[in-house]
């Protein structure tokens, strides 16, 4: 998918954001193709929802509220705190706090990029990914005989184009350039710090 994105237009020599689930070969892939010098912001919403799924109905409220209070903080002061919680939950649920470390590092990206509220709400989740992927799910969800795979485009096509239409900028889309004057001044922090070792 990456390489096709590459083959279709998609510049590889600057610097970007990846938003993606807890897939580790999308992550794998993302180094392979991209460089490992992209920060990676993996999607707070399946992760709340990886860790609940653990838990009992009665525990869930008080963990997804102090997740989402972590993710408020900064980098440091964010980990520290979930770090405690999986401490907590060690006791009596330990794969919820297995799931809760797991990629811990990279739900703080956004964080450490000093990106303002808005963009953070935005950028925290894979969904103005998702949510095109379920209108195509609807349009396309009682064709019950596919002829070949050109048929299976078309229809792709269709749906997203009507869902087009309903589509609005990202939240916080104005602050945009704050998240690229980020990215490249990361990049010449990292440039300067390696020219000075070689010397």
């Amino acid at each position: 998918m990456l390489t096709d994105l590459i083959e279709r237009g998609l510049k590889v020599g600057r610097r970007r954001l990846f938003v993606i689930d807890g897939s580790k070969a999308l992550r794998k892939a993302v180094d392979e193709v991209f460089g490992g010098d992209n920060p990676v912001q993996r999607c707070r919403i399946h992760k709340v929802r990886n860790v609940l799924s653990y838990l009992p109905d009665e525990r869930k409220p008080d963990v997804r509220s102090a997740m989402r209070a972590a993710f408020k903080l900064e980098a440091n002061d964010g980990i520290a705190k979930l770090k405690k919680l999986a401490e907590w939950l060690r006791r009596e649920y330990p794969s919820a706090a297995d799931s809760l470390l797991e990629g811990l590092d990279e739900m703080f990206t956004i964080n450490r990029l000093g990106l303002p509220g808005s963009l953070r709400r935005c950028l925290g989740t894979t969904n103005c990914i998702e949510s095109p992927y379920s209108g195509v799910r609807a349009k396309t969800g009682r064709v019950t005989h596919w002829r070949d795979g050109l048929m299976a485009i078309r229809w792709v096509a269709s749906a997203l184009t009507a869902i087009e239409k309903r589509m609005k900028r990202i939240m916080g889309y104005q602050q945009l350039w704050v998240l690229d004057a980020s990215l490249k001044e990361t990049r010449t922090e990292k440039s300067v710090a390696m020219k000075e070792r070689a010397a």
